[in-house]
């Protein structure tokens, strides 16, 4: 029994060394087989890829730094696209969105292309223009030298034909009210907008009662020599003026700055942007500014008496008549256009125009009803300046 528990413990001891087991390895003809069988698989997947590309059309590494090369024809449309103006008025952004892109401003004020300056005429309305004859009369012949911008209620659609220089005008509205803070709203949208043309040097608020009361090369000058934008801006100390102002207004607003004025004015560009841009007056005239404070009165000649002050003119440019009283200035029809009334409207003012004596005060008048129409297409040639005299007045 003792001898065969040593035979098991001893293993091998006493063996032949020649038949112990020898370590394991790889032979060499397995490794040789291994490499073989690689060498293999990469030539089949070239000629894979060869076919592939052949046949397919897919491209090779060597061909993608051609591809590379287009960007300096993208950077040449960058210019291009800059300065285009949008091909329609017709946008998605907000107005947070609209009021930022349109408060872009080069700091290089030399431009390096050719720029044709602009007016940019900003229909403020409910809905139709009636008097949007007169104003095509006005235009023609002028393209290339104004651009359109309609603001109406959202849901009023224009029925101008394709023809006309107020065909799809209209811009994204929104609902406006006499004496809120929706009106300003408006005007700033209408600014915003008109701002995306990079062209447009001169902004030119009107209503649909609006007239033009020179031919469009007169105005076009009068503008475009202008050293000051058409704001009014007075102090007034009665109870609609300073008497509507609310202390809660301080530090950003005192009662010293107070301005009161006709809210149709005629801006250049820089004053343009900042009346978009503004962020610091804003809230507060929205906030304490409201019936029977008449906003649209007082928000936009404040501020700018604020912000800027040597560019104003401090008179507005479209004649309005408020000696009949009330709230409202008069309104004209078709039984008060006569030969008359138009050199009243045009002659005996006098005013400040670059700081010089002039005749010349006003460019545009409002209210004129629907029926004026007929009586101020006939009369436009002759005292107007523009218009074809043998024009039928119904068309």
């Amino acid at each position: 029994m003792q001898s065969r528990v040593s035979t098991l413990e001893d293993g091998n001891i006493g063996k032949d060394p020649s038949q112990r087991p020898q370590p394991r390895g790889l032979p060499m003809r397995r490794i040789l087989k291994v490499l073989a069988f690689l060498l293999a698989l990469g030539i089949v997947f070239s000629a894979v890829s060869v076919y592939i590309t052949r046949y397919y059309g897919l491209h090779s590494v060597v061909q993608r730094p051609l591809v590379g090369l287009q960007p300096c024809i993208e950077v040449v449309d960058a210019l291009a696209r800059w300065i285009r103006p949008p091909s329609t008025v017709t946008h998605a952004m907000s107005d947070e969105e609209l009021f930022w892109r349109a408060s872009f401003v080069p700091q290089v004020k030399k431009y390096p292309f050719e720029r044709v300056p602009k007016i940019a005429f900003l229909f403020l309305t409910i809905g139709p223009l009636p008097l949007s004859p007169l104003w095509e009369a006005f235009l023609k012949g002028n393209e290339g030298f104004f651009s359109i911008y309609i603001h109406s209620l959202p849901t009023y659609r224009d029925e101008f034909p394709s023809s006309s220089a107020f065909f799809h005008r209209q811009i994204p509205s929104q609902v406006s009210e006499w004496g809120k803070m929706s009106m300003c709203d408006a005007e700033r949208r209408l600014l915003a907008n008109a701002l995306l043309d990079i062209s447009n040097e001169w902004f030119v608020l009107l209503s649909e009662s609006c007239i033009p009361l020179y031919n469009f090369s007169t105005i076009y000058q009068y503008l475009m020599g202008s050293q000051y934008s058409f704001v009014g801006a007075f102090d007034d100390s009665g109870p609609y003026g300073r008497g509507r102002y609310n202390f809660l207004m301080a530090p950003e607003v005192n009662i010293s700055q107070w301005r009161k004025a006709s809210q149709w004015f005629e801006v250049n560009r820089e004053l343009a942007v900042t009346i978009v841009k503004d962020t610091v007056f804003y809230p507060k005239f929205k906030e304490f500014c409201k019936p029977h404070c008449y906003v649209d009165e007082h928000y936009f000649p404040t501020m700018l008496t604020i912000e800027a002050p040597h560019l104003l003119a401090n008179r507005t440019i479209t004649w309005v008549d408020w000696s009949r009283g009330g709230a409202h200035p008069a309104t004209f029809g078709k039984v008060d256009i006569t030969e008359g009334f138009l050199n009243r409207i045009r002659e005996g003012h006098s005013c400040l125009y670059n700081d010089q004596p002039s005749n010349l005060c006003h460019l545009f008048a409002r209210k004129f009803a629907p029926s004026a129409l007929e009586p101020l297409l006939r009369l436009a040639p002759t005292h107007l300046g523009f218009g074809d005299q043998r024009q039928d007045p119904g068309t």
